[in-house]
């Protein structure tokens, strides 16, 4: 490729699109939004008690500087000049909490990851202290229910139970974040002058913010009982935050002295990457969870059937900013994992659609993957997984059939759910995401619907719209976000192939199995955490008693013989 090649290309824009199951980094085209390049790297999860899901900050943060070399290697060997490289957007698994120590830059404990189950004993706590024990008793304020999702019980359970948070806090040395303050941190210089900031995304996730006046919350921060000075500062979701520096550790430097100007939780990110500007606009992305956004412009809606109420995007520090009703879904691309890493059914994600295709049908068979509880439109923290319909004749194919079609029950309940709050149903559903890449998963995703589901030829919707968002920031300006000027996107587009009254039979069927998925878990404990059943006297000396009888008994008879 000539130098004067390479000049076409025009000015580029980079994405971190940090997520629950890898990172990656993704550079575009800022004038035609073609990605040109991308490496990634898958994340290690960490289960170290039943419900508990940690991540180490330090691979996230690793993992992010060897997408960004390795991605800059390609590019050069695109012969493709990195100089062109203009602004990075980052983009972001929400709610999952880090609180690090800026004196040495060292994260002080594992970051709790959003689907974390560990902080129910403190909801519940918590809800004591709440007039009625209303899980929505901050809604209007904060847009959410109280629940372990957001990152203030987080934070909460951190303060309450590591003692280096603790005195890192009375020291004056703690700084709270999610992944998008740890990473922009760390990326503008870390303990050496690194910016510690997040966008009014980001924080409208961890219940301590006001989404009307777009500040921290003193009086929800009392409540929850967290200092405010370990809080970032609150941008929008389009301005240059700091310049990218040096990481001396990892000799990582490529893009040194390019700013960081764009940040959007993942979610928020893929609905700016849809171009779902206007209102009643929505999408839906399929990753390690299912999220459903849509757009109600500058007015915040609050729900009746559980849903989030969240900011969208304010795309510039003088721009208005936007709202979406979100439907959460905690397990979506996660069941795949399961079934390849703990039922070890498959050996990779992709055979899981192989195998639901030869089956063509559940045959009866449901699956709830409450493993985390029920989000919306339940908010059930004590619903578990559940398999139900189980006959000899179900195989693996079924299973895995099953496992699918649950994705797109899921995300049923949303649709109907945002359908009621709006009161103007969706005429095709806009889908992005990991999994859209199953084609059997979007065909069923259209039958379960009964309406055409819609999907963009370029996937990488959530680093697209992290690198809108950078390159349109003020002080860059190298990507229009006027609606004349956003290239028109090629999409593939998948029909109902089945009648409206064999789905709802299904759904009616998949609804049943969810109302038996609930109050399986509660947060009390035995007493003394012993659960031997020799721990009840009467039951231990009846057990012992008749296991001692039966072996006189066989003596006696052996003896007769």
């Amino acid at each position: 490729m000539a130098a004067s090649d390479r000049m076409v290309l025009g000015p580029l824009v980079g994405a971190i699109d940090q997520g629950t199951s890898s990172t990656r980094f993704l550079v575009f085209n800022a004038k035609t939004a073609e990605l040109l390049s991308h490496h990634q790297v898958e994340i290690q999860q960490k289960f170290p008690k039943e419900g508990w899901v940690e991540q180490d900050p330090k691979e996230i943060l690793k993992s992010v500087h060897e997408c960004v070399e390795r991605t800059c290697e390609k590019l050069q060997q695109l012969n493709i000049d990195i100089t062109n490289i203009k602004a990075i957007g980052v983009s972001n698994q929400r709610e999952t909490t880090v609180v690090w120590d800026k004196t040495t830059g060292e994260p002080l404990y594992n970051a709790i990851v959003w689907l974390d189950l560990r902080t129910q004993s403190t909801v519940e706590r918590l809800l004591k202290r709440i007039p009625g024990k209303n899980k929505a008793f901050f809604k209007f304020r904060t847009g959410l229910p109280l629940s372990t999702y957001f990152s203030a019980v987080k934070l909460r359970w951190l303060l309450d139970n590591v003692e280096e948070i603790r005195q890192a806090v009375d020291d004056g040395r703690a700084m709270f974040g999610t992944i998008d303050s740890w990473l922009i941190w760390s990326l503008t210089g870390g303990k050496n002058g690194g910016v510690h900031c997040t966008d009014v995304t980001n924080a409208s996730r961890t219940m301590l913010f006001n989404i009307h006046s777009l500040e921290w919350d003193p009086e929800l921060c009392q409540f929850f009982d967290i200092p405010m000075e370990i809080l970032p500062k609150v941008r929008s979701s389009s301005e240059i935050y700091g310049l990218m520096k040096i990481c001396p550790s990892l000799k990582s430097g490529a893009l040194t002295g390019v700013p960081i100007s764009g940040c959007l939780g993942d979610q928020s990110a893929a609905l700016v990457g849809q171009m779902c500007f206007q209102d009643g606009q929505a999408k839906n992305t399929y990753g390690t969870g299912c999220f459903l956004l849509c757009n109600t412009g500058q007015k915040s809606v609050f729900s009746e059937h559980g849903l989030l109420t969240t900011i969208a995007y304010k795309l510039g520090r003088d721009k208005p900013v936007c709202y979406a009703l979100e439907g959460s879904v905690a397990i979506a691309g996660a069941v795949v994992r399961w079934l390849r890493d703990n039922l070890g059914i498959v050996k990779t994600s992709q055979e899981v659609e192989k195998l639901a295709a030869e089956a063509g049908t559940s045959y009866g068979c449901y699956f709830v993957p409450a493993f985390s509880g029920l989000y919306a439109p339940y908010w059930e923290p004590s619903a578990r997984g559940i398999i139900c319909g189980l006959t000899q004749f179900t195989n693996k194919n079924h299973i895995a059939f099953a496992a699918l079609e649950a994705v797109c029950f899921q995300t049923r309940e949303i649709l109907d759910a945002i359908n009621k709050d709006c009161g103007i149903p969706l005429n095709q559903l806009q889908v992005d995401g990991g999994m859209t890449n199953n084609k059997v998963l979007m065909q069923l995703q259209s039958d379960i619907l009964c309406i055409p589901v819609v999907k963009p030829s370029m996937p990488e919707t959530t680093a697209l719209g992290a690198a809108m968002a950078a390159g349109a920031a003020e002080g860059v300006g190298i990507w229009s976000l006027n609606p004349g000027d956003l290239t028109a996107v090629t999409c593939e587009r998948f029909e109902p192939q089945i009648n409206p009254e064999e789905s709802e039979f299904r759904y009616a069927r998949w609804k049943k199995a969810v109302m038996k998925s609930m109050g399986w878990e509660t947060s009390e404990a035995p007493s003394n955490g012993d659960t031997s059943i020799f721990c009840s006297l009467p039951l231990g000396f009846f057990i012992m008693s008749s296991m001692i009888m039966l072996i006189g008994a066989k003596y006696v008879s052996g003896a007769g013989k």
